[in-house]
């Protein structure tokens, strides 16, 4: 009678089998990360712009760290001091090629039209005949090709948004890290917060070194252009070496982009000149791209330059021009993660304790 009374108060949702319920939970707790997973994604933009503003608190954090060898003075003022610089840069910036840059812009479409007329008149010379109709297709393609790269060009330069928030958020971050560290280890088990504390403080580090090598590569291309298209007497040998290394900041889509420019502005002072910039182009992209950027990369985060690669590729396209600038810095994160966590599974427990010793 007990056990019909029993089985009379028992629910529909009820699982007494000990594996159904085992599995039950498995299966709940998949179901729970594909759900988390799926809100990441839903909430990808504001997500990248909060690890934007840690990867500029990251840049910060460098730069006063390397004030505090020859500057021993508080660290507030060693970050004030990194904040007016990169202010006094972007100034300069402004006043140096904001204006060359617009009237490049003006003169841009004259150029290419030139050297279009060139090509074409090469092509004849050599017995290739081009129909203008047949190039003006390909151009039509060309140019809805570049299209993306154009449009993504126009978020970066127009979301002054979107940058002022990374800024604000990476002051905020950079001036009190231990508070946002202490708080986000409170929300943890206990047990785990040791481990989170070491792993953070080894993201930091190898965050730091990571930037500190894309910045390398950015002064090595845009130094090396600019030395060597003036000593050729490239025009704008200056102001090509500044956009140079600032698109080096951009993978995949500064160089082609720095390349376009040079070559257009190296044909129109002559044959000669044009090749030569080609030949700038290819040494400049190949010693940085090839061994600076890795070998600095392997050295400060040890990541391949292929999954680095892949990742630039994927989160370009997932998520715009913000995703393709912080690939590497996510990736590195993420390798250092799964790297604790399995040194935190490979480590035999002492006295049952689930911190780290």
């Amino acid at each position: 009678m007990a056990e019909g009374d029993e089985k009379g108060r028992s629910g529909p949702t009820d699982i007494r089998d000990d594996l159904v319920r085992s599995e039950a939970k498995k299966a709940f707790v998949w179901l729970g990360v594909a759900a988390l997973l799926a809100l990441a994604v839903y909430l990808a933009q504001p997500l990248l712009v909060i690890f934007g503003g840690v990867v500029f608190a990251a840049m910060i954090d460098g730069g006063q760290r390397l004030l505090s060898r020859v500057l021993p003075i508080r660290r507030g003022f060693r970050i004030l001091i990194v904040l007016l610089a990169a202010l006094a840069f972007l100034i300069w910036l402004v006043m140096f090629a904001g204006s060359q840059i617009a009237a490049q812009a003006a003169q841009m479409p004259a150029v290419i039209e030139t050297q279009t007329a060139r090509v074409l008149a090469w092509g004849h010379a050599h017995g290739i005949s081009v129909n203008q109709a047949d190039f003006s297709n390909v151009a039509e393609k060309l140019i809805g090709g570049v299209g993306p790269v154009t449009r993504a060009l126009g978020g970066i330069f127009g979301g002054f948004g979107t940058a002022f928030l990374i800024m604000i958020l990476g002051i905020y971050f950079v001036l009190e890290p231990d508070l946002y560290r202490r708080g986000i280890a409170w929300m943890l088990p206990e047990g785990s917060r040791e481990h989170f504390h070491g792993t953070a403080h080894r993201m930091g580090k190898a965050l730091r070194m990571l930037l500190f090598g894309r910045l390398i590569g950015m002064a090595v291309e845009g130094v090396a252009t600019w030395a060597l298209l003036a000593l050729y007497g490239v025009p704008m040998a200056a102001l090509l070496g500044l956009l140079t290394g600032l698109l080096a900041a951009l993978p995949n889509i500064g160089a082609p982009i720095s390349g376009i420019l040079m070559v257009l502005v190296g044909f129109s002072g002559g044959t000669d000149m044009g090749i030569f910039c080609i030949i700038v182009y290819v040494v400049v992209q190949t010693v940085d791209g090839n061994i600076i950027v890795p070998m600095v990369a392997k050295k400060t985060a040890d990541l391949a330059p292929a999954l680095v690669l892949g990742a630039q590729l994927i989160f370009g396209v997932m998520f715009g021009l913000l995703g393709l600038l912080l690939a590497d810095p996510i990736v590195a994160m993420l390798k250092i993660a799964l790297e604790r966590q399995a040194e935190r599974n490979g480590r035999p427990s002492v006295g049952g304790s689930g911190g780290e010793g």
